[in-house]
C-alpha cells in the first residue's frame, strides 16, 4: 500500500480441537501492533482487515480468525 513500518508485532492465539486424527485448529487470535510513519488510522484499519481476510494461510486453516490492530503514533 505504499507505506513502510517501523515495527510491527504480532500475537496469534491458537485454539486445537482433538479429533481422532490429530488435532485441528479452530480459532486464531491475532493482536497485532504496528508503527507505520505516514498513516491515519482509518487507512491502517482498511489495510490491517484486507491482509487478515486475504491471508492464504487463514483460508487454509479454515478457522475462525479476529485480529484486535492497534497503530502506535
Amino acid at each position: 500500500a505504499g507505506f513502510t513500518p517501523t515495527s510491527i508485532n504480532t500475537t496469534a492465539t491458537v485454539t486445537l480441537d482433538k479429533t481422532d486424527a490429530g488435532f485441528t485448529v479452530t480459532e486464531s487470535h491475532l493482536d497485532m501492533t504496528a508503527k507505520i510513519p505516514g498513516i491515519d488510522a482509518e487507512k491502517f484499519t482498511a489495510i490491517a482487515n484486507g491482509a487478515k481476510a486475504g491471508c492464504p494461510i487463514s483460508r487454509l486453516l479454515n478457522a475462525k480468525i479476529s485480529l484486535d490492530a492497534k497503530l502506535e503514533v
